[in-house]
């Protein structure tokens, strides 16, 4: 993800009612390279045009996934599947041997996805969410998972 990847990236979450409506003060600084701490952020693209992205925190041993969208129209084609992969692999290479997530407890089909995908529910925390007092799953899986993926 670079600096020009930006509007859309805002544009997509936008589009999406579970997605963390961050300024773009939080993404500029998951771009920074000498932000702490430091982050992955991807892009997936098509034709040119960003189509889903996301963003992981690293301290490694451990990171978290802290945002993951796909916009509505591009939805179940894989991209999430190829985003979620990617991420993994560059963890990896960075040392980040455990990821973790939280998922509002509302939204079962993001947690479907990363149960499909190696992750399982470890905790939950209640209220968690201050829009709407909902609990958030804690989900979380070792990074080398991201092999199984390719």
């Amino acid at each position: 993800m670079g600096m020009w990847d930006l509007g859309a990236v805002m544009e997509i979450a936008a589009g999406l009612k579970t997605a963390p409506q961050w300024p773009r003060a939080a993404y500029e600084a998951a771009i920074d390279p000498v932000a702490v701490p430091q982050r992955i952020a991807l892009v997936a693209e098509i034709g040119g045009q960003a189509v889903g992205f996301a963003i992981a925190s690293v301290i490694a041993p451990e990171a978290e996934l802290e945002t993951i969208a796909v916009g509505v129209n591009e939805q179940r084609r894989g991209i999430g599947r190829a985003l979620l992969g990617a991420l993994f692999r560059e963890l990896e290479m960075r040392g980040a041997g455990e990821v973790t997530l939280e998922v509002r407890a509302s939204n079962g089909a993001a947690q479907a996805f990363y149960r499909a995908h190696g992750l399982a529910e470890f905790a939950r925390r209640a209220a968690y969410y201050a829009d709407t007092g909902e609990a958030a799953v804690l989900m979380g899986v070792p990074s080398r998972a991201g092999r199984e993926m390719e």
